[in-house]
């Protein structure tokens, strides 16, 4: 512990301008007078309100007076009732858009000031919550989006959640009290389809002897993927191993300069044995080393968008391009599912699934709502995902979920494929909220110069990532290409891999094939030969 007071001390001698902020009031006082806030108007709002505090509930300041609204959906598991607040709430207060995210939660904008206090009453009334959504707060937990419903689902990982919400949910000691955000996962299947290794904290199904439980890895950014801690715990301690973790995190965090307090960066500092060692050492739990990962399946999307699992039900996808959705779709898709036994299921990859019996699911495919999407089920679309872009994010450099969508019907056309898989993420700025990082095909946006040398939306472009049995950061094989070049260069690597894949062989072992003893220069000659 000796080094961790050390490492605290040495980053903590001046603190940054939010955790200055903080100590102005509580986060909950703001909260608790919301309603008259919204009342008095816009123009008094304060400036430290909207920059920190109301973050702190899920409520962006983005544009004069209109907000965006994050929505926590806890796994992404949506109930029918919920799924129908969120729509009528969208159609009228948020001009019936809906972004679904790459934490399997939903963000609403548009939203006017004044109405804030009304959208947040309405969702509460459901049993859902904004809180803790931005800043300095425990983000969504995220699972497999077939939790508890596939063959390989080992461990139900929801209830396990909610005990680790337990914990941090709307209690006023947690509320913004964090160094940094912090990012967790949990995964019981054997199928990674949600990025486990991306997060501040990850607990990964893994095997101790006859025991079933979870290898616990810390320390994941953008760029920067967990790091196995070396330890081993069984699902019944996953809430004290998770308690002494965030409470170390709170007490020695950095809380210096902001792009270098996530828990990543007090690891670094003081190694991560140590770090284990404090977690041994805070935690009720008895823990052992880590155990053997069983993570044995690559996630893939049949090509007829079912995904089958156990007692004969079966996950039908609807591929939503860059996540972009509406209110009055969210309505359908729940009115859909009401009427064929289904539920509803978000995916870190901006879209979502209906899960019923077998018998239902063909019955579904013929629904309004899924021909309408079904569009989109081809392997350029089937796994995209895209931020929001400089129409509603002042980080953006590109407008980015138009240029993926853009991107993916240009290859469909030229380039179609069949039982293939391809991710193709794409970041608006080097914040990666798009986690281009670990795509098989990453975009980040830049300026690029044109052909006249004039100043133009560009993007890296990057290949190589991993995020199924293991994980691997991409690397940049193209600099600041023009985005009007973008979509003609990925097309020659869609041809490449067409006519020189081996019978069968999957984009991502192509693409290992391919990069391996190639530099940068070599690989962008032998793509630029198509």
């Amino acid at each position: 512990m000796q080094k961790l007071h050390e490492a605290y001390a040495a980053h903590n001698k001046k603190v940054n301008k939010i955790e200055q902020m903080k100590e102005l009031k509580t986060p909950l006082f703001v909260y608790e007078n919301l309603k008259k806030i919204c009342e008095e108007g816009y123009e008094n709002l304060k400036d430290e309100d909207s920059k920190y505090f109301l973050k702190c509930f899920g409520l962006f300041d983005k544009d004069e007076g209109e907000f965006m609204i994050r929505v926590r959906v806890p796994a992404g598991q949506l109930s029918i009732e919920q799924a129908r607040a969120i729509g009528r709430i969208s159609q009228e207060y948020g001009n019936d858009y809906i972004d679904i995210t790459t934490r399997q939660q939903i963000e609403l904008r548009f939203i006017k000031f004044e109405n804030l206090y009304k959208v947040i009453v309405s969702l509460d009334a459901v049993g859902i919550t904004t809180f803790q959504t931005g800043v300095d707060n425990f983000r969504n937990i995220v699972t497999s989006s077939y939790d508890g419903l596939s063959e390989d689902s080992l461990i139900h990982c929801m209830p396990i959640i909610e005990e680790m919400q337990g914990i941090f949910l709307k209690k006023e000691e947690w509320i913004g009290a964090l160094p940094r955000k912090f990012n967790a996962a949990i995964l019981g299947t054997q199928t990674n389809d949600c990025n486990i290794f991306g997060h501040d904290c990850c607990f990964i199904l893994a095997k101790k002897g006859d025991i079933l439980g979870f290898n616990l890895y810390l320390g994941g950014r953008v760029g920067m993927q967990a790091q196995d801690s070396g330890l081993f715990v069984k699902p019944q301690n996953v809430k004290e191993v998770f308690l002494s973790l965030i409470s170390l995190f709170k007490e020695f965090g950095f809380r210096d300069n902001r792009n270098k307090n996530r828990l990543h960066f007090l690891i670094e500092e003081v190694g991560m044995e140590i770090f284990a060692q404090a977690i041994i050492q805070t935690t009720k739990a008895k823990l052992e080393s880590s155990g053997e990962l069983l993570l044995a399946h690559e996630h893939q999307i049949p090509q007829d968008g079912i995904f089958r699992l156990k007692e004969d039900k079966s996950a039908l996808l609807f591929t939503i391009p860059s996540g972009i959705f509406s209110g009055s779709d969210l309505l359908e898709a729940a009115k859909v599912s009401l009427k064929y036994d289904g539920i509803l299921r978000l995916s870190i990859e901006q879209s979502f699934y209906i899960v019923a019996y077998n018998t239902k699911i063909e019955m579904i495919k013929k629904s309004a709502i899924y021909q309408k999407y079904a569009t989109y089920q081809n392997p350029y679309f089937v796994h995209q995902i895209a931020c929001a872009g400089t129409a509603t994010c002042s980080f953006g450099v590109i407008p980015n979920k138009p240029d993926a969508i853009e991107m993916a019907e240009f290859l469909h056309q030229e380039v179609p494929l069949e039982d293939a898989k391809v991710r193709m993420y794409w970041s608006a700025c080097p914040k990666g909220c798009g986690i281009h990082g670990i795509a098989d095909i990453g975009f980040e946006g830049c300026k690029a110069k044109d052909a006249n040398g004039d100043t133009c939306f560009g993007v890296h472009i990057l290949l190589g990532g991993k995020a199924s049995k293991e994980a691997q950061e991409a690397r940049i094989i193209y600099k600041a290409l023009p985005l009007s070049q973008a979509k003609y260069t990925v097309k020659k690597i869609m041809l490449m891999y067409k006519y020189e894949r081996e019978a069968g062989e999957s984009f991502e072992n192509f693409e290992t094939r391919l990069l391996h003893g190639l530099d940068n220069e070599a690989l962008v000659q032998k793509i630029e030969m198509y």
